[in-house]
């Protein structure tokens, strides 16, 4: 596991979990700077996803490290915890098991499926598999690179960041985090934490029924609409990024609503 911190120590700290075969430093690229302008950040990368050469053991795991961190270096307690996708399971994680306490919890339009054990299984292999193929050839590389292009707006430069984390990264990590953590580990309905905060960054070209789970899985969460595609804030344009930030601010409770 690797923590990074930077950004504004004299503000509120507010830690960023990445998403799929993602490090903090491809997820986050678009907006580290301005969130570290007013933020101090705690930035997490995954065993697996850390560059040490470990492997991503599993969901329970990893959280109890973000726990045991949170308590060592913050007394059990942050600001704010913002997810990219995967990474808002583990924001749901921490809150659910109320071992440290998060004041604002923040969800990066996460889709949160949850799956049976065969279920995970078979999508396990069926999906890591077309993951880990994208950089096999120069033709499919071309292909992926036009795909993200056309469906998030994605630049030349983004687009080939995030395909570089499907190629450094193991597939046994990768195949761990997708199968444990967008799976088999799973949030329970009608959470509420005394003190905590939940708000949901909602992208609705994804589609109503995740609005729905949102609700399901979260007691009267905060819910920002957004007309943009999957974490699309993250590389697809300031159009996107701006609005994004400032509701982050808003959630964080450092500009006005």
């Amino acid at each position: 596991m690797q923590f990074v911190e930077m950004g504004n120590v004299s503000e509120k700290n507010l830690m960023l979990l990445p998403g799929t075969a993602c490090d903090y430093q491809t997820n986050f690229a678009a907006v580290l700077d301005r969130l570290g302008e007013k933020y101090h950040l705690i930035c997490v990368n995954y065993d697996g996803f850390d560059g040490s050469g470990t492997i991503f053991p599993d969901m329970i795991t990893v959280t109890e490290k973000i726990e045991e961190y949170i308590k060592g270096n913050y007394n059990g307690k942050i600001d704010g915890a913002i997810g990219s996708s995967l990474g808002s399971s583990f924001v749901g994680q921490l809150i659910q098991r109320e071992n440290i306490h998060i004041d604002h919890g923040i969800f990066g339009s996460p889709d949160l499926d949850q799956s049976g054990k065969f279920s995970a299984w078979l999508q396990s292999k069926l999906v890591v598999p077309l993951l880990t193929s994208f950089t096999k050839s120069e033709k499919k590389m071309a292909k992926t690179r036009d795909k993200l292009k056309s469906f998030f707006e994605m630049n030349d430069e983004t687009a080939d960041r995030f395909l570089g984390c499907f190629s450094k990264f193991s597939p046994e990590s990768i195949k761990n985090e997708y199968y444990y953590t967008d799976l088999l580990t799973w949030l329970k309905d009608d959470i509420h934490v005394e003190g905590t905060k939940v708000h949901f960054i909602y992208a609705n070209k994804m589609g109503e029924k995740y609005l729905k789970r949102y609700k399901k899985y979260f007691r009267d969460p905060e819910i920002r609409e957004f007309d943009m595609q999957h974490e699309q804030w993250l590389f697809g344009g300031e159009q996107y990024t701006a609005p994004v930030l400032q509701a982050i601010d808003e959630f964080m409770e450092l500009a006005e609503k």
